[in-house]
């Protein structure tokens, strides 16, 4: 009995100190999108102030959880004219929803580094269930800091999320795409 009790609490205490929990590196991640323009080009732009948490336990990564907030108001595409009327009632509304957010609920492996991760994504004070692609990048040893790469990417209809509702789609188109490459340094002790 006493070596069952032993197994069970080094199995529990190997557990704890894989578990960890880490937020994007800031100076190597990006939180962007693309939209069409008039169906001939894509305007891109990104949210600059965001933050994503993710844990996980488990090495195949079956148990990760993301959760990500960004701030509508740092959204930039380069031209600041058009940021302003992004944040504006015609789309964000960021007067009255200031936060994007994205909170994972289930993420399977597909095949090799492809994973699905399925969660609710909140928009304009909508929340609707999204599923995106996720690619682990692997992982490297930094000067002594494991560093893991992830890029996720999706599609959604931005009039879902009642985002731009007064523009015809051959003006702006309603299916967005989303990238997002991100970093996460093992937390230092």
């Amino acid at each position: 009995m006493k070596k069952l009790v032993l197994s069970a609490m080094l199995l529990v205490a190997s557990v704890s100190t894989f578990a960890q929990n880490y937020t994007n590196d800031k100076a190597h991640s990006k939180l962007g999108f693309s939209v069409p323009h008039m169906t001939i080009s894509d305007v891109e732009g990104e949210f600059k102030n965001f933050d994503v948490h993710l844990n996980f336990t488990k090495v195949d990564l079956t148990d990760a959880k993301f959760h990500v907030v960004a701030d509508v108001n740092s959204i930039n595409t380069g031209i600041e004219a058009r940021d302003n009327h992004l944040k504006s009632a015609d789309f964000f509304n960021a007067s009255k929803n200031s936060k994007l957010e994205f909170t994972s609920k289930t993420i399977s492996k597909v095949k090799g580094n492809n994973y699905k991760l399925m969660g609710d994504l909140s928009l304009n004070g909508v929340t609707k269930p999204v599923a995106l692609n996720l690619i682990y990048n692997g992982s490297v040893d930094n000067q002594g800091v494991k560093t893991y790469g992830f890029t996720i990417k999706g599609k959604i209809k931005r009039s879902d999320f009642n985002i731009g509702t007064t523009f015809p789609e051959a003006v702006v188109g309603d299916v967005v795409t989303l990238t997002s490459n991100l970093e996460f340094a093992t937390p230092k002790k």
